[in-house]
């Protein structure tokens, strides 16, 4: 019997992909771990995998955090290769950890409860069926800016974003652009639903329907 979170590669309905949940975060904002913060009753890094799931994603792990809380909630975890380093560091791990696979693996943050199946799904069509070995991301533009903790990235692109980590790059999307001179295509995704984007960084995100 598979795992809550595993399943067959390319069972999902569209594209084959693989899903990582960054819940490595400090969260000092929020003064607890935002990743097992309860939203409708769900811990949000789990309500994060399932949408994930419901997207068609093959496997969907947590990258960093609490491994025994997030294990325990029946979240596959994967160690975070460079914790306390920011997002960047949990995306370079993902992609390095599910090298092997050649798919392109779908990274959210832990504080999207309100992540949308749909968008996930239609950010993963964005990247070209065929990248011929093309380093790609495809990445949600919304209020006409570029939601980086929602962005799907093809394995090629490790190794450019690792690069711009290993120089001392930890903003995700300074990472990227720097990447473009190095074959990186940023794909832009429009006309996605915005409530999947809204962020929960500190309590006051939270709205009455969200406790």
């Amino acid at each position: 019997m598979n795992p809550p979170f595993s399943g067959l590669p390319g069972s999902g309905p569209g594209s084959p992909f693989i899903g990582a949940v960054l819940t490595g975060g400090a969260s000092r904002r929020m003064g607890r771990d935002k990743a097992l913060l309860e939203v409708d009753g769900r811990a949000m890094a789990v309500t994060v995998a399932r949408t994930l799931l419901a997207a068609g994603a093959s496997e969907v792990v947590a990258v960093g955090g609490d491994a025994e809380g997030l294990s325990a909630a029946g979240l596959i975890v994967v160690s975070d290769r460079y914790p306390g380093e920011g997002p960047l560091g949990g995306i370079v791990t993902a992609l390095e950890h599910f090298a092997p696979w050649d798919l392109p693996v779908m990274v959210l943050a832990c504080d999207l409860p309100r992540a949308s199946a749909v968008n996930v799904a239609a950010t993963v069509s964005a990247v070209p069926a065929s990248p011929n070995g093309a380093p790609v991301v495809a990445v949600p533009l919304e209020a006409e800016r570029r939601q980086w903790m929602h962005a799907c990235w093809t394995p090629e692109s490790g190794s450019l974003l690792a690069a711009a980590f290993s120089a001392g790059e930890r903003a995700t999307w300074r990472a990227a652009e720097a990447s473009i001179a190095s074959g990186l295509r940023i794909v832009e995704v429009s006309g996605l639903l915005s409530a999947g984007f809204r962020d929960v960084d500190q309590p006051g995100d939270l709205g009455a329907g969200d406790r």
